[in-house]
């Protein structure tokens, strides 16, 4: 009982301690105005009425001895005691005042006596952009390896502008090169890093230095610039960098630790030997230089120690970028962050407890729910004991007070999407109202949980493949990737290919249905297949589900896997092989014969370049590497083999390039030995056919009449006989290419030739000439020359028509204009020339070149 009376009035002892220290705060009247002003104006400009804004006249002014509370050093503001006018004592600098602070507000705490009343005045220094933009140095060296992989990231200082907010460093730019991009780094508190970044291998044989301009461009308008030259040295040294042995470093460090203490060690390692795996240690050169004023770094150990006063109302968070070196002739660096974390250390803040607290949150929680419940106290007694709680973020939470005091709810104050931000770090700050004030905060980690309320989306739309022909089965070709801002599985994605419809092709596609990986199970070849589309869909696995889909185009690419086929000479046993023969009379530049070929593949895979890679006599004969037109370089001599061989490479032009040979084999024959021969294997191949059809006996019948009819006009052509003689030049024109192999010879009495469709019979070749040019004797043409080379004609065209063996139909055809030939020359039709031994005639063709399968 006498315990419990004890305690009964202690709580009234309390109680009423609470409420005279109220009634004594509330004798002193408190009162806050709020005025703005911007920075660098001149002295003497008005900053507000303050006794108009109070509701006091200028006698209380006066009479209660109205003031300005300040220190010793010159106030920036006085107060006009006559009319209550604020003005500016002296010039202000606002990055003199406030440094970089986002809102520089200047609190006044003015008192009137007599009695005492204490009003709070509020002066907000308004920011100009009376600074530009200013690097530490003017110009910056950076060596870098050629062997630097694309990606490689080089941290530059960044610049610094006296002005906050948006009037400080707001962007860079770099001058346009094709090796270097910027990406600037966001690290809050008007802080941005520029880093280059190399998105192009270099190259020190071709450019060994770069020059670079980077300019950092401030927020006003007009905005101000500074600028910084990096030059770029491209060197050729180590290729490991030093890694450091953690992902992270965070340490948390008491405000007022002593000078020397050891905070935390970092260490990397480096695979390379020698000079190249020593590793040395550093601050990067975004690092301040107050930074530097606190925090020591042992280049050789990695120790990070203190070497100045830490004071968290300072500041209460560090990260320092270190940098890991080698001792390599060009130095690979590493960068990796350090975060200090200041603690506050004060004997009497107030303390903040979580009595309910919702970890995680769904994202489509509605507002005004209720997140946490927090109290508040302050072991401290009186007005030192009165406590403001009040959340100072930029966050969809407020604090709403409860019925109890110092009891409050944390609750949400309009709608979250997690896909923006998914974690909070919500600060409540719990202030007392004393002198100097102290405070204290507690932070509470609100975890957004996910709704499935966003589909997949692929990374590209449509995907486009190119893929090289004869791959092999099963091998993957490509991977599509789709990502899902919703997490867990709302965001597990799997992946499938539609099949059917237009596209067949899609059968012989798998994909993996985790990581998107496509295989192709056939291998497509480019001769058939050039191009196909086919659709993949991505549905992650939320209740419900959602789905997207994307289009992938695939072209096809050539591969070198066709080898020449040779057209002419026509392939046999597996081998290409020919047998030319050429008149011992043929001049320089005869064209012997035309290797021709053909390549499945396009492009250079099917560009054709034709070598000869066995030749007896490299003095007689030449190929042309682009058309395969072979040609007698010389006249043959007596002297010249009877019989070469020529082997010619076709070999087309693919990275590994494929080929085929084909044999020529050229046969010098004497002109008769060359007409008689043909004539007898002719014979001789007609004779072993399986017997003369249909069509023959057509043909034969119809150069019989014709044989006829030639004798009648024979007989009546007898009269037209002429001696006119007359001699011109038929130049050849537009010689193709065709291969022939036809002569015109006379010995005495005996004459053979081959009609053909180049040349009018009885053309020579003169001597001296330059075997371009032909020459028809002196002689004017009979009508029996004319009609025996209209008969020619006719028959060629009947064989065409009715598709008789043409060997059979030349030997017929010979036989019926040599018999005419003798009868004009018994009769004397025409005129004769006189003498034996005159070669005639040439470039007949035997045969007609044609390109087909």
């Amino acid at each position: 009982m006498e315990q419990r009376g004890q305690g009964t009035w202690r709580e009234r002892w309390l109680w009423l301690s609470c409420f005279f220290a109220m009634v004594a705060f509330r004798s002193v009247s408190l009162a806050q105005i709020r005025y703005s002003i911007a920075e660098e104006v001149k002295e003497g400009t008005v900053v507000g009425h303050i006794a108009k804004d109070l509701g006091l006249d200028k006698g209380t002014l006066r009479n209660r001895g109205y003031r300005i509370v300040h220190g010793s050093t010159e106030p920036l503001f006085q107060v006009n005691q006559d009319d209550g006018v604020l003005y500016v004592n002296r010039k202000i600098d606002r990055e003199e005042v406030c440094e970089r602070s986002k809102a520089c507000v200047i609190e006044l705490k003015t008192v009137l006596e007599n009695p005492l009343e204490v009003h709070y005045v509020a002066v907000e220094v308004l920011d100009n952009n009376d600074n530009a933009p200013i690097f530490p140095e003017n110009e910056k060296k950076i060596e870098i390896s050629e062997s630097a992989l694309p990606g490689a990231r080089f941290q530059i200082h960044a610049a610094h502008d006296g002005d906050s907010g948006l009037l400080s460093v707001q962007q860079y730019k770099l001058s346009p090169n094709e090796h270097f991009r910027l990406e600037v780094k966001d690290r809050g508190e008007d802080r941005k890093t520029p880093i280059l970044i190399l998105q192009k291998l270099l190259d020190r044989e071709s450019v060994k230095i770069h020059n670079l301009l980077l300019t950092a461009i401030d927020g006003g308008k007009p905005p101000k610039s500074g600028e910084i030259k990096i030059t770029v040295v491209v060197g050729d040294v180590n290729d490991n960098h030093p890694v450091f042995t953690k992902d992270s470093y965070s340490v948390q460090l008491q405000e007022n630790t002593a000078i020397g203490t050891t905070i935390i060690q970092v260490n990397a390692t480096d695979l390379d030997d020698g000079a190249n795996g020593e590793v040395v240690y550093s601050f990067s050169d975004d690092v301040h230089g107050k930074v530097r004023e606190y925090f020591e770094l042992n280049a050789i150990t990695g120790e990070l120690q203190v070497s100045g006063i830490i004071d968290y109302e300072e500041r209460n968070r560090y990260e320092i970028d270190i940098q890991a070196s080698d001792k390599g002739a060009v130095a690979f660096t590493t960068d990796k962050s350090v975060i200090i974390n200041i603690i506050d250390v004060n004997d009497n803040a107030p303390e903040i407890e979580v009595m309910s607290y919702s970890k995680s949150l769904p994202e489509d929680s509605k507002s005004g729910t209720t997140v946490a419940v927090i109290t508040v106290k302050d072991s401290d007694s009186g007005i030192n004991g009165k406590v403001l709680c009040f959340i100072n973020q930029d966050v969809p939470f407020t604090l709403t007070p409860s019925v109890q005091n110092n009891m409050f709810s944390i609750v949400t104050k309009k709608t979250l999407d997690r896909e923006k931000q998914s974690q909070y770090d919500v600060t409540i700050i719990a202030k007392d109202a004393g002198e100097p004030s102290l405070s204290s905060e507690k932070t509470i980690r609100i975890d957004i949980s996910d709704v499935n309320d966003n589909s997949p989306q692929f990374l590209l739309s449509p995907y486009t493949l190119y893929l090289t022909e004869n791959n092999s089965p099963g091998d993957s070709i490509f991977k599509v990737q789709a990502t899902d801002q919703d997490e867990g599985n709302n965001a597990l994605i799997s992946y499938l290919i539609l099949k059917g419809g237009d596209n067949l092709l899609s059968s012989f596609l798998n994909i993996n249905p985790v990581n998107g990986e496509i295989s192709a199970l056939k291998s497509f070849d480019f001769e058939k297949l050039k191009t196909f589309r086919f659709h993949v869909v991505a549905t992650d696995s939320g209740s419900p589900s959602l789905s997207s889909n994307v289009s992938v185009n695939v072209f096809l690419l050539d591969q070198n896997d066709n080898p020449p086929v040779i057209l002419h000479p026509v392939s046999s046993n597996g081998s290409a092989e020919g047998v030319e023969e050429v008149p011992r009379n043929v001049p320089a530049g005869h064209l012997v014969t035309k290797v021709r070929a053909w390549d499945a593949d396009i492009g250079y895979n099917g560009w054709l370049l034709f070598s000869l890679q066995e030749v007896s006599d490299h003095s007689l004969f030449g190929l042309d590497r682009y058309t395969g037109r072979i040609r007698t370089l010389r006249s043959f001599t007596e002297t010249d083999e009877a019989q070469h061989k020529l082997v010619i490479l076709v070999k087309d032009n693919g990275n590994v390039s494929l080929s085929a040979t084909a044999t020529v084999v050229v046969k010098l024959v004497e002109p008769k030995e060359a007409i008689s021969a043909s004539d007898v294997k002719s014979a001789a191949t007609d004779i072993g056919d399986s017997g003369v059809t249909f069509y023959l006996m057509i043909t034969l019948a119809s150069v019989s009449t014709l044989f006829l009819i030639s004798i009648i006009v024979l007989i009546a052509m007898q009269c037209s006989k002429t001696t006119d003689v007359s001699s011109k030049y038929l130049p050849e024109t537009n010689y193709d290419g065709t291969l022939c192999h036809s002569i015109q010879y006379r010995s005495g009495e005996k004459r053979y030739m081959l009609v053909g469709p180049r040349m009018s019979i009885g053309s020579t070749i003169v001597p001296g000439s330059n075997g371009n040019t032909l020459v028809v004797p002196d002689r004017r043409t009979s009508p029996l020359t004319v009609w025996l080379t209209v008969s020619s004609i006719i028959c060629c065209l009947i064989s065409a028509v009715l598709k008789v063996n043409s060997k059979l139909l030349g030997i017929f055809t010979f036989v019926f204009v040599e018999t005419l030939r003798r009868i004009n020359a018994v009769h004397g039709f025409g005129n004769k020339k006189q003498g034996g031994g005159v070669r005639e005639k040439q470039s007949l063709c035997n045969r007609t070149e044609n390109i087909s399968g």
